[in-house]
């Protein structure tokens, strides 16, 4: 009888410190100028999005919306290691990686508005919808990765939760699934430190979250997710294991959530302002500037230029969003059932009747 135990290490992925310098030896993607920047601009158009989103939510224009400050390195790494026939199941907090997929940013503020029309992409007409309930977009991804493998496809589906997540017993029943069956998808935990007013530490006694892949039989990795080259050479690797058929992987990005949970709430109320602060010197947009500039691939001028040209595009899109007519009030029952329930069906006909289609 053996006496050995199991043991096991948890991998930690960082390649630039938060002034923008390299720690080591980076990765291929440190060299290549072109993708560099267009991870770079991908993440202050989420910036450029994120703040008129909520701009828009305080002046009555907007339904509660969840900001993604800070955290836009997380989104833009992960969407960037996908191929366009792979599955993204985003959370509410994933504006980057679906405006890097092709989701518009009209019909991001269509949904946000309450309108689910928005939902319906005319760019990744695979990908979910956004996922409001905590932690019940990881069953899914378990089912689509199950498609995947039954039609003998070659894709990954790649699914996105908060650290509040990991506790759900959701995310649990998904990732042993995962793993008992081989299915190829990437479980990635945007770690932003607050599961609203829940810190990290009092959610999880588990020192990574990233262990709680060794229970299921998978890989767990921790990344710093304030640095978007090391999210993702991280996915990169996952995509790619899972898309050759050796299963799936949890990836744990660390990283802090700037901006209340959301406009709903007041994190003032149950963290310190210093504490945020601090953390400011940490986030994505300013660590990949820095890199850039130090390599003479970006100047002040570039910087001006991109940021008038998306304010310019993000107003643009606000005001289509606006000039949008709401949807006719019988579509409340069309989109229910492939055969609407009698009962339904007279509802339907009385609201026409009394209101007609407008």
């Amino acid at each position: 009888m053996s006496d050995q135990s199991p043991s096991f290490s948890i991998r930690r992925t960082a390649y630039l410190d938060a002034d923008g310098q390299p720690r080591g030896t980076l990765p291929g993607l440190a060299d290549d100028v072109e993708k560099l920047q267009a991870l770079y601009r991908a993440m202050v158009l989420t910036r450029s999005f994120d703040a008129k989103a909520v701009a828009l939510q305080r002046t009555g224009r907007l339904g509660t919306y969840a900001s993604s400050l800070g955290q836009e390195a997380v989104a833009v790494g992960l969407a960037s290691a996908m191929r366009a026939e792979d599955v993204l199941l985003p959370s509410f907090r994933e504006h980057g990686a679906q405006l890097w997929r092709g989701v518009s940013m009209v019909e991001l503020l269509q949904f946000w508005g309450g309108d689910e029309r928005g939902s319906d992409y005319q760019g990744p007409r695979q990908d979910f919808p956004v996922c409001i309930p905590v932690a019940s977009q990881f069953p899914h991804a378990a089912g689509v990765a199950t498609a995947f493998v039954l039609r003998d496809e070659p894709r990954v589906a790649v699914v996105v939760g908060g650290d509040g997540a990991t506790s759900k017993g959701d995310f649990y029943e998904a990732l042993n699934v995962v793993g008992v069956w081989q299915l190829p998808a990437v479980f990635v935990i945007n770690d932003n430190q607050w599961a609203i007013s829940t810190p990290r530490d009092r959610q999880s006694a588990a020192e990574t979250l990233a262990q709680k892949a060794i229970a299921a039989g998978l890989p767990g990795e921790q990344v710093d997710g304030n640095d978007v080259i090391a999210v993702h050479d991280a996915v990169s690797r996952a995509v790619a294991q899972a898309r050759a058929g050796a299963g799936g992987s949890l990836i744990e990005c660390q990283t802090y959530r700037l901006a209340d949970h959301t406009t709903a709430d007041d994190a003032s109320r149950y963290r310190d302002d210093s504490e945020v602060a601090a953390h400011w010197a940490e986030e994505p947009l300013l660590r990949l500037r820095a890199y850039l500039t130090a390599q003479g691939t970006w100047t002040e001028d570039d910087e001006t230029a991109l940021l008038r040209s998306f304010d310019e595009m993000v107003e643009e899109a606000a005001t289509q969003y606006l000039a949008l007519p709401p949807a006719p009030p019988a579509s409340i029952f069309d989109h229910m059932f492939a055969a609407l329930p009698e009962d339904l069906r007279r509802q339907r006909a009385a609201m026409l009747e009394e209101h007609g289609d407008a």
